[in-house]
């Protein structure tokens, strides 16, 4: 599990595509840190599994369903990712429950700067839309963020200059995909309520 504060601006510094998916190597001094074969690192809001390490670089496979539901698949040599390890037991929820399994891809419509902060206009995909509402959290591109306003087909977040500065969000222009995974807890309420319901038509 992952909590949406990304640790660490990192690069991707090879990319080996495959018959049916691409491995990726990734810089990343600090989530490579005490890494080990197995062990999971968000990129880009996307959980990966490291499959080798050395020095402060790992690399990853990426299956064909993840190039297909998320926006690895447009990653090159050089592309800035945000990294997150997984939370550890106990450590303090700084963001909101986080998976690390994309729901699917927006696009960054429209930047609004101001003196302080930046307000990000992001497609949201129709399927995805019953999932988001003002003031509740979404996942973008791994960055745990609060909803401004949400529309039929599109939401806003505001980031502050410490997200600018410290994930891909201060890179990304309008027409850029951006990875987004909603509120679990919101999938849950709603498969409960679904069950319930369709055992009272079946009474």
């Amino acid at each position: 599990m992952f909590t949406g504060i990304v640790e660490e601006l990192g690069e991707i510094t090879a990319v080996e595509t495959l018959d049916d998916a691409c491995r990726f190597r990734l810089r990343g001094p600090l989530v490579t840190e005490g890494a080990q074969h197995g062990d999971s690192i968000a990129v880009n809001g996307v959980c990966l599994t490291v499959v080798d390490h050395e020095g402060d670089e790992f690399t990853a496979d990426v299956m064909a369903e993840t190039l297909d539901r998320s926006s690895l698949g447009v990653l090159t040599t050089g592309s800035r990712v945000n990294l997150e390890r997984p939370t550890a037991v106990g450590a303090r929820l700084g963001g909101h429950i986080v998976q690390g399994h994309v729901d699917g891809t927006g696009e960054i419509l429209e930047r609004k700067p101001s003196e302080h902060w930046e307000i990000v206009k992001i497609s949201l995909p129709a399927d995805l839309a019953r999932y988001v509402v003002e003031k509740g959290s979404i996942t973008v591109d791994g960055i745990s963020l609060t909803v401004v306003d949400a529309g039929p087909d599109f939401f806003t977040v505001s980031l502050i200059p410490t997200t600018l500065a410290l994930t891909t969000l201060g890179l990304k222009q309008p027409g850029d995909p951006v990875n987004l995974e909603v509120d679990v807890i919101a999938k849950y309420v709603e498969r409960l309520l679904g069950a319930r319901a369709a055992q009272r038509d079946t009474k």
